[in-house]
């Protein structure tokens, strides 16, 4: 006997899945909506201890204060280039060694493969202290790359540009070979057309790991005017007082970017994960 389901059911249920999807939501914006408030009030009402969701005034000159008072366009700068260096080197490795991966026999392929995903299972406080002697060595303390480098090969990247790049029938690939053409063109004018959307992954991924990384450069820059800007956030939270309006404001502004980002590749994010999947 096949039961249907009734209109008035579907609809209810319609509205709860909604419900909860909404409820979700609130939960997810509330902290970036708390700062905003947090950055645009009085200062003398961040310390009186009363609890407003809502704000009581509108202090947009907590912006300024906190882009003149700290070198924020010095750390956004720095920020920036650390980022998008990484997401160039790191992206481009990730494509090659998931490729390779993926579509090459070689002697102790999985073997290694499972190397690479074991370092996931690592945590870089436990590395952090002989991972500053090579870069000290390597004289790169104090420097973009002495931050960049360290990281330049995500094994997690590699994990899903190998879990996509398998479903690339290998057929394709066989009939460029016949063809005459190399490996590398191979790679750059087929593999890479049809890799799209994990290469959206990847970026907006590898510039969100590296804006927000806070450990590494900590303790690779030692220059103040180097700082990034999660290093440089963390200068704002004094001793004895914390400044919670400008730390505030310039933790919304860290937020932009990251967000640009994501737009700008959301569709194609949404394609790659579901194209990555469980393979």
């Amino acid at each position: 006997m096949v039961t249907t389901t009734s209109p008035v059911r579907r609809r209810l249920e319609t509205g709860g899945l909604w419900l909860l999807l909404a409820a979700g939501a609130v939960v997810m914006f509330f902290p970036i909506y708390w700062m905003f408030v947090t950055a645009i009030r009085p200062r003398d009402q961040v310390f009186s201890g009363d609890v407003n969701l809502l704000p009581t005034g509108w202090v947009w000159s907590n912006f300024t204060d906190a882009i003149n008072h700290m070198p924020f366009l010095t750390w956004a700068w720095n920020s920036t280039v650390i980022a998008v260096v990484a997401v160039v080197i790191t992206v481009s490795i990730n494509l090659l060694c998931g490729y390779a991966f993926a579509k090459f026999r070689f002697a102790g392929r999985d073997i290694l493969f499972i190397a690479v995903l074991s370092a996931l299972m690592i945590p870089i406080q436990v590395i952090i202290v002989p991972l500053f002697l090579v870069v000290s060595d390597l004289g790169l303390l104090n420097s973009y790359w002495g931050v960049i480098l360290p990281r330049a090969a995500e094994a997690f990247g590699i994990f899903m540009v190998r879990q996509f790049m398998v479903s690339i029938p290998d057929e394709l690939l066989e009939a460029a070979r016949l063809d005459g053409a190399s490996e590398l063109t191979i790679f750059l004018k087929v593999v890479l057309p049809l890799s799209k959307p994990i290469i959206a992954v990847l970026i907006i991924f590898t510039f969100m790991w590296r804006w927000n990384d806070f450990v590494l450069p900590l303790v690779i820059l030692t220059d103040q005017e180097m700082y990034t800007v999660q290093v440089g956030l963390n200068l704002l939270k004094g001793q004895y007082n914390t400044e919670w309006t400008e730390l505030m404001a310039i933790a919304l502004l860290s937020l932009i970017p990251m967000l640009v980002i994501f737009v700008f590749f959301q569709r194609q994010l949404i394609q790659g994960i579901a194209g990555t999947g469980l393979k």
